[in-house]
């Protein structure tokens, strides 16, 4: 039965692994956006956004069912954790004691390991909200779970606003000392259709991450002047990509974290992007201190996306709020350690707009 809250539908969307019911949610506000979120994973399944004719299509990639999402290896719009991104090896010394992860990806863990927060039923409730309709996920992630310490309590409440952006609000607390890096992981088309080589992309940062041939950040803060990183004006995505440089070619294209030029926590614009056939603008805010610029290199048709049709190389592009990757490892990186007593508080602004 399909239950209503204000401006949020539920409805049944399917049983997980372990028989739980997920459901799924439709948030819609005055001007006619719509997103759908389901808690399996705490996905982003549709955002329906008009075009500068006023015509609605849909800026995500993703699935039509649960069980594509069960079976995608791609993250498609989801809550990663407890740790987003790479961990070197699987492993980090904290306290003295040597953790040991599931190793996913290549040689290194990934987005929280082989079952992380994207794999799991979050419990759901509609809070009252003066900006718009409001969905607050929440999990309790167990001491040992995936090999990390500590219980961690998450929530993550998503709030269509009414200028027609998602602000995702992360919280998280601890009892033991632990690793914490969420985000979410939208791969954005905001043509709706073809690949993303067309977009341009501006991203506010002087240096990003170089990286290893495993994708793990080498310690250095490299200069994105005179490179094809450099996103500091607006450039279009397929532009460069191609490039003989050897950190493309690690990535296969886009697969690395730019720092970003803003103080500690504070909430700032950190990236735009524009397609020029819809005249969709989409702008990135968070408080975290990097983001991950992903152009979707490994999507290689074989995951079938909504409609039935194929998700193509490059077909959508990711840009990730969060602390470096590795960063447990790296004593020079922002550290992404939660102590109890502290709360974790993170958020992303995802909003769309339309321009001329």
């Amino acid at each position: 039965m399909t239950k209503s809250s204000g401006d949020i539908t539920k409805a049944a969307f399917g049983l997980a692994e372990d028989g739980a019911a997920v459901d799924i949610y439709t948030l819609r506000n005055a001007n006619g956006v719509q997103v759908r979120l389901t808690n399996y994973g705490g996905t982003l399944t549709s955002w329906m956004a008009p075009d500068r004719r006023g015509d609605f299509g849909d800026v995500v990639l993703g699935c039509d069912t649960l069980d594509g999402y069960r079976k995608a290896p791609a993250y498609f719009g989801c809550i990663v954790g407890r740790c987003a991104n790479r961990i070197a090896k699987g492993r980090f010394t904290l306290n003295g004691v040597t953790r040991s992860l599931a190793v996913n990806n290549g040689p290194n863990s990934l987005h929280g390991g082989l079952r992380g927060f994207d794999k799991v039923v979050w419990r759901a409730s509609a809070p009252d909200s003066p900006d718009g309709p409001a969905l607050e996920l929440s999990y309790l992630s167990k001491d040992g779970e995936e090999g990390f310490p500590g219980n961690l309590l998450v929530r993550a409440r998503h709030t269509l606003t009414r200028d027609n952006a998602l602000r995702i609000e992360f919280t998280a607390t601890t009892d033991q000392d632990t690793v914490v890096n969420l985000t979410n992981h939208s791969y954005f088309n905001l043509a709706g259709k073809g690949d993303i080589l067309n977009h341009s992309v501006q991203i506010h940062a002087d240096q990003f991450t170089p990286v290893d041939s495993a994708l793990i950040p080498t310690g250095e803060l490299r200069p994105v002047a005179g490179t094809p990183f450099d996103f500091r004006k607006p450039a279009l995505i397929g532009a460069r990509i191609e490039e003989d440089d050897e950190q493309l070619k690690f990535g296969a294209g886009y697969d690395h974290n730019w720092v970003l030029n803003k103080p500690a926590g504070s909430l700032a614009v950190i990236a735009r992007a524009t397609e020029p056939m819809s005249g969709r603008v989409l702008e990135v805010l968070c408080t975290q201190p990097g983001a991950q610029f992903y152009t979707g290199n490994f999507l290689d048709g074989t995951i079938t996306g909504k409609g039935g049709r194929p998700c193509q190389r490059r077909g959508g592009f990711c840009l990730e709020a969060q602390h470096f990757p590795d960063a447990i490892n790296h004593p020079s990186f922002p550290s992404p350690v939660l102590k109890p007593g502290e709360i974790y508080r993170q958020t992303i602004i995802f909003r769309i707009s339309t321009e001329k």
